[in-house]
């Protein structure tokens, strides 16, 4: 008997339909892998399952009995726990005080166990082989650690059923292996785990079965040992993919950038180095591709660049010649733009609607007299929707309730309203699903085809392969490698990333 089933979920938001009559069943013993493109309803259904909403047409039957739940604290007292591809952490917390949120340890004077819980937590982080202290605020942490103490707070709890929506999106290979020895001890306990993921490598490592949603709707389920990865691809999108092909970059014209022996202090440590000599250049038209292992220095790299960190040696110089960017408005201003890492945190104001994310980078330019033209406003957010193919009802919908890969479309959208010269993109497709990133893809190479000269930060190597030409691989704040994207490699990138 299945432990968990889903008959006939429906879900709308602002008139449109995220879910329509899906119907699934999860198993004990089992990893079921959820499978959709971007917009699929994935991440609406494992919210429904785990009590995040809690208003939704069809029943949910757990060990056979149907439940409702109020509230995600009703579903895990139940035993169903999430682990959200949003962090969910308050960051000036440290790790121990997140994980045992709502769930503290109270000893026989009716105060706070926090010896024990400290305990607990090192426990945790140990098994998770996340070699942090827990009394680390997660401010300090990096989205990667973050994502490791979201799993760890999920542990925490005897639950039957363990939700995990893109657990890997943001921790390295060594995590992810992590991860998976957890994910088979679960399995060996007779758990039951949803494993939501775009990386269709590793769910055939992980999964037992699959369930595919498309546009809302269950399209197939079954046993991954039964189904090919192009069925997967072509049951999700319903097409075939094609990526653009790489346009030929003038290496001979003058660079749009040119960084010289540029280094960053540790904010903590004087005699650490986060960045170390750094030089490259970049070119009209090109795709330069940086990779490296969490910790290399990747992130602190394009926000030195950009003016968000105080470099302690070295110079950049632009067509205009040097720059000192003080603070990220001078890097605008010189026609830099920069899409963050962690989208939800510094790259959407989730409470505003899509239109005000979209126009807020160029308020001046819509604005008539001190007022803002509505007029202006509208055309610029419908121009962009429609560009970047946005799924929303219109430009007034909030952007949180649109899915993570249209928030990053969003905030594709509001960088590209600046009409940069240079676009860096950190971590551009994490967490969306195979056709978004096709798409997203198409219109890196289109940007680089009409002169933007792209710096693409990416954890994942084919993606760097397929749409660089030329590639940085960078080790504990220095350059490894410099490669030409065609005669390059995964062995060769990993080695480099791996050796200083």
């Amino acid at each position: 008997m299945p432990v968990l089933v889903a008959e006939n979920i429906t879900k709308k938001f602002a008139g449109v339909t995220a879910l329509d009559k899906v119907n699934i069943e999860l198993h004990g013993g089992k990893v079921a892998a959820i499978i959709g493109e971007n917009g699929a309803g994935k991440s609406t259904l494992m919210k429904i399952l785990s009590g995040v909403y809690n208003e939704y047409e069809g029943r949910i039957l757990f060990k056979g009995a149907c439940v409702n739940f109020s509230n995600p604290r009703e579903a895990q007292e139940t035993g169903i726990a999430i682990i959200h591809q949003e962090l969910n952490l308050i960051p000036y917390l440290n790790i121990t005080e997140n994980i045992f949120l709502g769930r503290e340890i109270i000893n026989s004077w009716g105060m706070l166990d926090k010896k024990a819980m400290r305990a607990t937590t090192q426990k945790l982080l140990k098994r998770l082989k996340l070699d942090t202290d827990p009394d680390t605020k997660i401010a300090g942490l990096k989205v990667g650690q973050q994502q490791i103490v979201e799993i760890a707070k999920a542990l925490l709890t005897d639950a039957e059923v363990i939700i995990m929506d893109e657990p890997t999106s943001a921790i390295s290979d060594s995590e992810v292996d992590a991860l998976f020895a957890v994910i088979n001890n679960l399995r060996a306990e007779n758990k039951t785990v949803a494993y939501i993921s775009h990386k269709l490598d590793e769910l055939f490592k992980i999964a037992d079965n699959y369930i595919i949603l498309r546009d809302g709707k269950t399209i197939e389920s079954g046993e991954m040992a039964s189904i090919t990865r192009p069925a997967i691809i072509s049951k999700m999108v319903g097409r075939e993919l094609h990526i653009l092909k790489k346009s030929t970059v003038n290496f001979q014209d003058e660079p749009l950038i040119s960084i010289n022996n540029i280094s960053l202090d540790h904010p903590k440590n004087p005699g650490r180095k986060l960045l170390n000599n750094i030089s490259f250049n970049l070119h009209r038209g090109e795709v330069l591709g940086i990779f490296g292992l969490m910790g290399a220095g990747r992130t602190e790299l394009l926000e030195t660049i950009f003016g968000i960190h105080r470099k302690s040696a070295g110079s950049i110089n632009t067509l205009g010649g040097q720059v000192n960017f003080r603070r990220p408005s001078d890097a605008i201003a010189a026609g830099i733009a920069l899409v963050p890492e962690d989208r939800k945190k510094d790259g959407v104001i989730l409470g505003a609607d899509v239109k005000t994310n979209i126009s807020i980078t160029t308020l001046p330019q819509l604005s008539n007299a001190g007022l803002l033209n509505n007029k202006k406003e509208h055309a610029l957010a419908d121009r962009y929707i429609s560009a970047l193919k946005i799924k929303t009802s219109s430009h007034s919908q909030l952007v949180k309730n649109l899915s993570g890969g249209n928030q990053q479309k969003v905030v594709l959208a509001k960088c590209l309203a600046t009409n940069p010269v240079i676009l860096m993109l950190d971590e551009p497709t994490r967490g969306i699903d195979i056709n978004a990133k096709n798409e997203i893809y198409k219109l890196i190479l289109e940007l680089a085809a009409d002169g933007l000269g792209i710096i693409m930060v990416s954890s994942e190597l084919p993606e760097i392969l397929a749409v660089s030409n030329r590639i940085l691989v960078m080790c504990e704040g220095s350059i490894t490698a410099e490669l030409q994207a065609d005669a390059a490699s995964e062995d060769m990138i990993m080695k480099a990333a791996i050796n200083k």
